[in-house]
């Protein structure tokens, strides 16, 4: 039975909140890392990156609006941390700084994120609590299973707006293209009637 709870945990894990990138930044450029994360959640990651003389790579983290989280310059190897205030998509961006003298080279950049639950340090739970290591890894898939729903909780929701406003948009073309061919036709009409008395008044027809 612990085995199995292990397990559970460990897949829940990497299937869900566990994300590792690496990467080759070419001198003088900028790559991005986007991550959609809930309001008032936790994000940390770790970054290393190949130390080359004369060449640094900066880092900063900001949200759709240009706020800025976290930033660092020249970095080597270290950590980010922030707090989401809403639900957003936050934006990671690495940046190649070559000197112009320099003939530059790719640096090896990778990236690890956790975030929500994962961020949480459950041996110290389990210390403090004095709990057993069976009772913390059903800690661990209460808090993950609760995690999971909510995030499907809110995929829904998405789904739901996102149909609304096909259906909105649906609803708007089809009476726009109503609107569209009673203008056309009412035009023909009058082009019609138009012509018509323009020839009879010119007694080019009866």
């Amino acid at each position: 039975m612990d085995r199995l709870i292990k397990n559970i945990s460990f897949m829940c894990l990497l299937i869900c909140y566990v994300d590792g990138v690496m990467f080759h930044l070419a001198p003088n450029t900028q790559k991005c890392l986007k991550e959609d994360i809930q309001a008032n959640q936790l994000l940390m990651g770790e970054y290393e990156v190949t130390d080359i003389p004369g060449q640094t790579i900066d880092y900063i983290a900001k949200d759709t609006k240009g706020h800025i989280l976290s930033q660092k310059e020249h970095i080597t190897k270290g950590k980010i941390s922030f707090t989401s205030e809403i639900y957003d998509t936050y934006e990671i961006c690495f940046t190649s700084k070559v000197p112009p003298h320099q003939r530059g080279v790719s640096q090896e950049v990778s990236y690890t994120t956790k975030k929500g639950v994962e961020t949480k340090s459950y041996e110290g739970i389990g210390e403090a609590a004095k709990l057993k290591p069976l009772e913390v890894d059903l800690r661990r898939l209460e808090d993950l299973s609760d995690s999971i729903v909510r995030d499907f909780a809110l995929m829904r929701k998405r789904e739901e707006e996102m149909r609304d406003t096909n259906e909105s948009t649906n609803s708007r073309v089809l009476f726009f293209s109503i609107f569209s061919m009673c203008c056309l036709l009412g035009l023909a009409t009058w082009q019609v009637l138009y012509l018509r008395r323009y020839f009879k008044a010119k007694k080019l027809i009866e």
